[in-house]
Formats: structure tokens, sequence, C-alpha cells
């Protein structure tokens, strides 16, 4: 009797233990094919949004096309700091897989890859683009900022805007140095941070033009940095938004190096800003006051120096200087 009620009892547990594992499973088995159809229908939307793009650059496929403009999302050229964002590209797509791309640098035209991705979105000349529309004689590109396959929302939006050669020429009659000339959007917003920078020191921001420094003494060299290739990891931008010059003082009244940022103002006076390397705190006092005794008793008596500029406007901005002195 005890023997038959225990081996019921182990029956109906393996039976309720099978039929759990046989839920639990199916259960799992309909996640995976819910996933599995998540996944292919995302596949499918990206496929759908991949070709309508392919058609839409279908319309203009081999028509060349010239930037005209580039601008961030409040609509100017100009960023706080003195950036300045320029349209330089010339493009045309001789298939929806490929574009060429006329390089500034290599002062020739390059075939690169076109990689679709979804929403219009798309790796064209290694930057992710995101078209906002095409017409018969125009088009806008949106540049995204995409870090590990994410798009990062937070930047600033970047717009670029390109017409075709034809309608440059023969409708608006126009040439690309006229389209390129900076906005009155631009021109008033320059003038607002130029009056604020020669009221607020630390308002100062990069010329586009920089400040330029001539030694006006034979013991005193000035050389400005070159920026390194972008093979090397250097920018063009770089030239103005960071220039450095490499100053050298014979017959000093010591020896010394020292780096640090100045300002220039716009009447090209030039004063003492703050270091850029690291000090003792006991050392702090007496090396800012050594860096402002050279800049007023050497680099104000043995400098010429033209203001840095942005649209032809002088106005205060930041200089990094490596000064090195030699008593002989």
């Amino acid at each position: 009797m005890h023997k038959t009620s225990a081996t019921r009892y182990i029956t109906t547990s393996l039976v309720l233990l099978l039929t759990f594992i046989l839920m639990f499973a199916a259960r799992c088995n309909s996640k995976f094919r819910k996933i599995e159809s998540d996944r292919e229908n995302e596949k499918a939307i990206k496929a759908a949004a991949a070709n309508r793009t392919k058609n839409l650059l279908k319309t203009i496929q081999g028509i060349p096309f010239t930037e005209v403009k580039r601008r961030f999302d409040n609509g100017l050229s100009f960023s706080p700091v003195g950036f300045q964002l320029v349209p330089e590209w010339r493009i045309s797509f001789p298939s929806v897989d490929s574009v060429t791309i006329f390089s500034p640098r290599k002062n020739r035209f390059l075939n690169a890859p076109v990689m679709f991705d979804h929403d219009s979105i798309f790796n064209v000349a290694w930057a992710w683009l995101k078209l906002t529309y095409i017409k018969k004689d125009s088009m806008q590109f949106m540049v995204l900022h995409v870090h590990d396959n994410i798009i990062d929302d937070e930047k600033v939006h970047v717009f670029m805007t390109f017409y075709t050669n034809e309608y440059i020429k023969n409708v608006l009659h126009s040439d690309t140095l006229k389209l390129w000339r900076p906005s009155r959007k631009d021109t008033l917003y320059i003038k607002e941070k130029t009056m604020l920078a020669g009221k607020i020191t630390d308002s100062a921001f990069a010329g586009t033009q920089p400040a330029v420094l001539v030694s006006k003494s034979k013991y005193v060299t000035v050389k400005k940095e070159a920026v390194p290739d972008e093979v090397d990891g250097g920018k063009s931008y770089d030239t103005y938004l960071s220039p450095t010059y490499d100053i050298v003082i014979h017959h000093a009244y010591d020896d010394f190096s020292y780096e640090y940022t100045g300002f220039v103002d716009e009447k090209g006076t030039i004063t003492f800003r703050k270091s850029i390397t690291f000090m003792m705190p006991e050392f702090v006092k007496p090396m800012t006051e050594a860096m402002k005794g050279i800049t007023d008793g050497y680099l104000k008596l043995y400098l010429n120096v033209t203001p840095g500029k942005t649209l032809g406007i002088p106005h205060r901005s930041i200089i990094f200087l490596k000064v090195i002195g030699y008593k002989k």
C-alpha cells in the first residue's frame, strides 16, 4: 500500500515537472520567435528606408553639387569660441552606392563608398549624414554625431546645403565665392562678440585670422607652430583656434622656459593670461610674476603685434606662448 502511494506520488511529481519544463520551453521558444520576428521587422524597416534613400539619390545621379552654406541649427556659421563652419564639399553620386567628393587638401576628386542605414541616414566620405531633403536643384544634409553606432542627439546640429552647379551658374548667375560670403546674421554676431570682448577680458574668442607676432630685435625670434597633417591627428582649424608661438629671447636676464597663454586685444596689446603648465603651490606666485614680467618687459617691447581678426574685424583673442630665455 505504501509502495503504491509512493509510486503514484513520484509519477505525479515527474508528470508535473515535465509539464512545467514543456510549458517553460514553449514560453522561451515563443519569446525567442518574437525576438527573431522583431529583428526581421527592424531589418525590413531599415532596408525599406535605405531603398527610399537610394531612390532619391537616383534622381540626382551624376549631377554635380557644390556646398553653398554650412550652418549650426541656430542659423550661424560661428560657434561661441570663434570656430567657423566653412562650406567646402563638391560632390556627385556616380551611383547610389558611391560618391565622388573633392578634397581641397589633395586638390582632386576622391571616390568613396556610401553605406546606408535607417531613416535616410547614411555614411558618406567618412561622415554620418541624414538627408533632410532633395529637390530638383538643391539638397540638404544634417551632420550626425555617432559613437559606437549610437546617435548623440545632445550635440549641436550642423546643416550642409548644396546647389547644383547648373543652378548656381544659369539660374542664380553667381559663383561659390559670392555664395560663401558671410551672412548678415554672422556679421552682427561677430560685431556683438567683439564689443563684449572689448569690455570683458574673458569673452575673448578665436580670430579666423590669428594674431601676427613679428620680432623687431635681432635678439628675439618668433615662429608660429605649424599644425600637423590630419593623418597625424592635426586639424586645420587649430591654426586659429589655438595659435601657438615659439619665442626665443637671447641676452635675457636669466635662463628660463615658460608655457602660457596671453591676450591680444583689438589694438595689438599683448598681456599675460595664465600658465598652462603645472606649478607647485609655493611656486605659483613667483612664476606667475615672472611670466607677467617677461610679457611686459620683453614681448611688449620687442614684438610688433597685429591683432586677430574675424570677418576683417579686429578683436581680443587668446594666443599660446612657449617662451625660452638665454642669458647669452
